[in-house]
């Protein structure tokens, strides 16, 4: 029989936030303190200049830290991106790869999400793979044709319940206030 897996909450707080946020993780972790037995596990992946900062206000709560994305070399001449290995050192436990917005904005391939996700195990990150349809995609019916698709290109080989998570994100709900029901 397969072992239940608890589930993971997790709040992505994209490009927003500055160092005055950690009141907030500090309240969350002061009303998360009290519970012995959490319903979920509860992931914050705050911009990369806080994963620092809210690793050590939630140290020896019930709160993990996650990077929002990270490239998929360990280094080099890449401005502006972070490596999972940086992420790991800094105190993330996760990392978020193949968000819509980095899929759609940044022209993130399957194979790009698959090498990130490739990275993040090499560092020592459990890998929040994201997968979705567009609005379009989904009045067509194709909503498991892409979803099938995407995790066929995305998920590496030797994927894991341990290493991997992956993150159903219907593009077409995202901003929406439209909840996605069937």
């Amino acid at each position: 029989m397969a072992a239940r897996v608890k589930a993971l909450v997790a709040g992505n707080w994209k490009m927003n936030g500055v160092r005055a946020s950690k009141k907030e993780v500090t309240a969350l972790a002061r009303k998360l303190a009290g519970k012995t037995k959490p319903a979920c596990d509860v992931l914050i992946c705050p911009p990369a200049t806080l994963v620092t900062t809210l690793k050590e206000v939630a140290k020896g709560r019930k709160i993990a830290i996650g990077g929002q994305d990270c490239h998929a070399k360990q280094s080099g001449a890449h401005t502006g991106d972070i490596s999972a290995e940086m992420l790991k050192d800094a105190g993330a436990a996760y990392v978020i790869v193949g968000h819509s917005e980095r899929r759609a904005d940044h022209g993130e391939t399957d194979k790009i999400v698959r090498a990130k996700a490739e990275a993040a195990y090499r560092a020592g990150l459990v890998a929040i793979i994201c997968v979705g349809e567009t609005e379009d995609e989904r009045d067509a019916g194709q909503t498991l044709k892409v979803i099938r698709t995407q995790l066929k290109g995305s998920l590496p080989d030797g994927a894991t319940a341990k290493t991997t998570v992956v993150a159903y994100e219907p593009v077409w709900a995202i901003g929406t206030g439209r909840t996605p029901t069937s």
